[in-house]
Formats: structure tokens, C-alpha cells, sequence
């Protein structure tokens, strides 16, 4: 019996009060209807290192060390990029 994959973690660095972060995270959460992973949620103003390193460009979606999206939810882009990595 083959061991199950884990889901693959997708990072939203955000912040508080950001529209275009509301806006990803909900198409992140729609989207998880139909593929299976995770999402972190994580706020920049609660880590200097990431304040200094985003600032107000925010939101970013990552996985891993790979930048998928910045400002917008590209679906086609993130679904493309969980059917590569399986």
C-alpha cells in the first residue's frame, strides 16, 4: 500500500487591511475545491525580516523558494503548477 502524498504548502504573505490580499486568499480557498493543498497565511508586519523584504507588495504566493503570484491569483498559472508538482 503506497503511502500518500502530503499536500503541498502554498505561502500567502499578506497583511491586515489589504484588499488584493482578501482577494487571493479567497481564490486561494475557492480553488481548493478542486486541488488539494494547504495555505499559510502569513502577516508581514508581525516579522521585520519580511516587512523589509515586502514592504507593501503584498500579496505574494509562494511554494517553497518558488514565487507563483504577486498582487493577483493566477489560477491557471497555480493549477498548472500543482498539476507539475503532483
Amino acid at each position: 500500500m503506497a503511502a500518500e502524498r502530503p499536500s503541498p504548502l502554498l505561502t500567502v504573505y499578506s497583511r491586515n487591511y489589504c484588499h488584493l490580499c482578501d482577494d487571493l486568499i479567497s481564490g486561494l480557498r475557492a480553488l481548493q475545491a478542486r486541488s488539494h493543498f494547504e495555505i499559510a497565511i502569513i502577516d508581514v508586519a508581525c516579522d521585520v525580516a519580511l516587512e523589509a523584504r515586502y514592504g507593501n507588495d503584498v500579496p505574494v504566493l509562494v511554494h517553497g523558494d518558488r514565487e507563483l503570484c504577486r498582487h493577483r491569483l493566477n489560477e491557471s498559472l497555480v493549477t498548472d503548477y500543482l498539476v507539475e508538482i503532483g
